[in-house]
């Protein structure tokens, strides 16, 4: 972009959208048509923003250059509006600042780049309006994987490993700096679309801590991010929680999203198909466009009933989560939720339960789209956040892994007690437990649940009630618009009233690693999503016990029960848990229905809907649906140069237990000071196994779990503490010497072996070269006891121990990036073809008799 120099913004302008797009105006000629009563000005006296004005009006002129013009009118709708709500907040005939023109011609250069990536963006075969006879019956999720693999057969089942082009990514800035570090390692090639890159300051920034040194630096580097990519969405640090405003005006029906966050998942509330993983695996995309999945089973749960006024998403969730439990039928699974109750559930509603299915432990979770998304959709603001919608529902005959009814009739006001989400008991059961503090936010609180929590407050002090002295009470929206709308309705005053603090938009006590945090042996109410040991503050190092009556507070890190906004909101005034029936049944429902979201997309009952369903279109016949049902294998193996040395690990047995998260392995509190594997490993489950890493250090190098190993968050950072060699080079080096300076190394972990991994961490262990086994013979763990010797064969497949051997299998993809050493090393290897070696080839492209209906619009604004 030209800034420099002594040309006027309009010159400049001219030159970014000439270089840019080839396209030339002629500036003496084309004022002549210039019609906003600036003639007798000279151009080089407009500010920027009056010659963008006129730029697009010259643009508007020429038919063949109407998607410049499109964009660079949307530029100019960003600057009029208000920084809360994602603009330069410029009001007309005002003078601009430097830094404003200078963030004028910075915005028109990215969205002018944005046509350029769109212009390369591998389109979609037209869709269907008709299943093509023949074809397997589909899930939602498999039409979504259909209609983005890119193989175009139109039919996928699970088991099949797939390459997809993907719509969007996302990342946090914590994420953000694992991911920058392994895009330098694949050595700085540029990103696929700068305009589907969403990167939202939330997790460590605060205005109370931004001058510290890590934190800058995490600003920085989203900055950096922002000027080198050209991003077009970039709105920077806590204007919103990752998942808020990617929702609410972004994410669209049937799209492919990729985010380094397990929260991702919250997007399934308008029926895209949204998919956490970690931050390597994420930065292939972001840098191809593309990534592979093994296409998992699904499962369904039907919504019947209603539920009773005032009862919510984090409600419904947390009944599911005490019907189901987590990772039982969810793990390694989708998630589709359908049924008549869909009708009586608002998006925000949806996105809550979407949200949590991560807690559950599915993959992802996703709605079927219906009317109410529809309008929803259909509110927003900007064009190109509604048009690429695809309406996807499951055939009749699907084929799901589980199919459960959930009676949301049986829904009423629960809590969810530390340290596991899914020890769900109704609020009554717990009423009266004293609390230190009251905490409504993080990103499953919805606008509509904060809108909730303000009228269960009004209510209370209707009655008398006055917030006790003690305790701490905080609230955060989920993003600025949601609390520039609070603050128009007048329900921050209540909060405040209420002995509220209002917070910047940010994961706040949810995540604990920031200026909000609890301190040990605080009890906490919380309408967050998390309430793993020391997730919300730091604990000590015996904190590994389950929280009961019979251990005192001082025993612990702090302390997290889970509930919905409104029961936090009617616990805050004596710091007492307390039902919130009886303050939700004096609210007034026709206020609440004028005053939630919804109230303008929610409920439609018109029987003629605009909404129409499609199906992902295929090429060539489609093989028997019998035929279709079964895994397919993986076709080949790569061979680069030659045979791949035979690779044995050896060493003696770590035994864990079940569910060992995330938040265990790479405690929040020294994430920002993570810069590689050794600062990872000195903290690995340092609260809750304090000689894991001693241990690992005298050779106790494999591994062994139970069920859900590595559950919970997305980052990395768990993988990288638990690494054992990660260098070529590493050979080179003593083990001393790699103990006494850390040299790559995390706690020198050479393999986990569990009865099951969580989805995310178990895509991460092969990402960053660290072998997972899953093994699900139960006399393997007989056997497998702490101490014990063990030998792991890759080439055989074979793991030896206590004289007993067992098989094991890897998927091609997972066994192909490991011995590669992680996405960086083979990328190294193959560049932008990586995916595209190794994934299985299929049959060609051939002609399809069917009634299409063209719906790509991937290139239109």
């Amino acid at each position: 972009m030209m800034t420099e120099g002594n040309l006027s913004t309009l010159e400049q302008l001219v030159q970014i959208l000439e270089q840019t797009r080839g396209i030339h105006i002629d500036v003496p000629n084309a004022l002549v048509i210039f019609s906003f009563g600036l003639l007798e000005a000279s151009h080089s006296t407009l500010n920027a923003l009056q010659n963008l004005e006129y730029i697009s009006t010259v643009l508007r002129t020429d038919h063949t250059k109407q998607r410049e013009a499109d964009v660079l009118t949307d530029v100019i709708g960003i600057c009029y509006q208000p920084a809360m709500l994602g603009g330069l907040g410029i009001y007309k005939h005002d003078p601009l600042t430097v830094q404003q023109q200078s963030e004028i011609l910075f915005l028109v250069d990215a969205w002018l780049e944005s046509l350029n990536s769109a212009d390369r963006e591998k389109s979609i075969p037209c869709l269907l309006t008709q299943r093509p006879e023949g074809r397997r019956g589909m899930t939602m999720s498999e039409k979504i994987f259909a209609m983005h693999d890119l193989n175009h057969e139109g039919v996928v089942a699970p088991g099949d490993i797939i390459r997809v082009h993907v719509d969007w990514v996302l990342a946090s800035e914590v994420s953000w700096a694992g991911m920058e570090m392994t895009y330098n390692q694949l050595g700085k090639p540029g990103i696929f679309r700068n305009d589907r890159f969403w990167l939202s300051g939330d997790h460590v920034v605060d205005p109370r801590v931004n001058e510290l040194p890590q934190v800058q630096a995490l600003i920085s580097i989203s900055e950096r991010a922002k000027k080198t990519f050209k991003m077009t969405e970039y709105q920077g640090m806590n204007y919103t929680i990752l998942h808020t405003e990617f929702y609410r005006e972004r994410a669209q029906p049937g799209m492919l999203v990729v985010g380094s966050d397990s929260h991702t998942c919250s997007s399934g509330a308008v029926g895209c198909l949204a998919i956490g993983l970690g931050a390597a695996d994420t930065t292939l995309p972001l840098v191809t466009g593309e990534t592979w999945f093994k296409v998992p089973e699904t499962v369904n749960i039907r919504l019947i009933g209603a539920p009773k006024p005032g009862i919510g998403g984090k409600d419904i969730i947390l009944y599911i989560l005490q019907v189901l439990k987590r990772n039982t039928i969810a793990s390694d699974r989708i998630v589709e939720f359908t049924g008549p109750a869909l009708r009586h559930l608002s998006l925000d509603t949806r996105f809550a339960i979407s949200n949590m299915t991560t807690e559950l432990g599915g993959i992802t979770g996703l709605f079927m789209p219906d009317e109410t998304t529809h309008q929803f959709i259909s509110t927003r603001k900007l064009a190109r956040h509604k048009c690429h919608a695809t309406y996807f529902r499951p055939d009749t005959d699907a084929e799901y892994a589980a199919v459960h009814e959930i009676d949301l009739t049986n829904v009423g006001s629960f809590i969810a007690r530390y340290p596991k989400p899914d020890d769900v008991v109704p609020v009554t059961e717990e009423e009266g437990m004293e609390l230190n503090g009251c905490f409504i936010g993080a990103c499953t609180t919805t606008e509509e649940d904060l809108i909730l929590g303000a009228l269960v407050m009004e209510q209370a002090m209707k009655r008398g009630l006055k917030p006790t002295g003690k305790g701490k009470r905080k609230i955060v929206a989920g993003s600025m618009p949601i609390l520039y709308r609070l603050r128009e309705l007048g329900l921050c005053d209540i909060y405040e009233d209420a002995g509220f603090e209002i917070g910047i938009p940010g994961c706040s006590y949810c995540v604990g690693m920031s200026a909000d945090q609890a301190v040990q042996g605080e009890v906490w109410i919380s309408s967050q999503n998390r309430n793993f040991e020391n997730r919300m503050g730091k604990g000590n190092e015996h904190s590994s016990m389950p929280w009961n009556s019979r251990l005192r507070p001082h025993d612990l890190g702090s302390i997290g029960h889970l509930a919905s906004a409104a029961t936090v909101a009617a616990s805050s005034f004596e710091m007492k848990l307390v039902d919130p029936s009886d303050l939700l049944a004096g609210i007034d429902l026709s206020r609440w229905d004028q005053l939630r979201p919804a109230s303008k997309h929610f409920g439609a009952t018109n029987p003629k809907s605009d909404v129409t369903y499609f199906e992902p279109c295929g090429c060539g016949d489609y093989p028997s649906a019998s035929a279709q049902t079964q895994k397919r294998r993986e076709k080949r193996r790569l061979d680069k140069e030659g045979e791949k040395q035979t690779k044995r690990v050896q060493g003696k047995v770590q035994r864990l237990g079940d569910f060992i998260d995330t938040d265990a392995l790479a405690p929040a509190e020294f994430l920002i000071g993570m810069k590689n594997n050794a600062d990872a490993g000195m903290c690995c489950l340092v609260h809750t196994h304090p000689i894991f890493r001693e241990r690992a250090r005298q050779g106790f190098n494999v591994v062994v779990g139970g069920k859900g190993f590595g559950c919970g968050s997305s980052r990395e950072q768990a993988v990288m503490a638990l690494l054992g060699k990660s260098s070529p080079t590493i050979s080179q080096k003593t083990e001393s010497e790699i103990f006494d300076h850390g040299f790559l190394l995390g706690c020198g972990v050479q393999c986990v072996i569990a009865k099951s991994f969580a989805f995310i961490f178990q895509r991460n262990m092969p990402s960053l070269g660290l072998l997972g086994i899953t093994m699900e013979d139960e006399s393997f763990f007989q056997l497998a006891n702490g101490g014990v010797s063990i030998s792991i064969d890759l080439n055989s497949r074979i793991i030896e121990v206590a004289g007993k051997t067992f098989g094991f299998k890897l998927s091609q993809m997972e066994s192909e990036i490991f011995q590669f050493g992680g996405i960086a090393s083979a990328f190294g290897l193959f560049g932008n073809k990586l995916l595209q070696t190794i994934t299985p080839t299929k049959s060609p492209p051939g002609p399809k008799d069917v009634t299409v209906q063209q719906l790509d619009k991937r290139l239109q604004w």
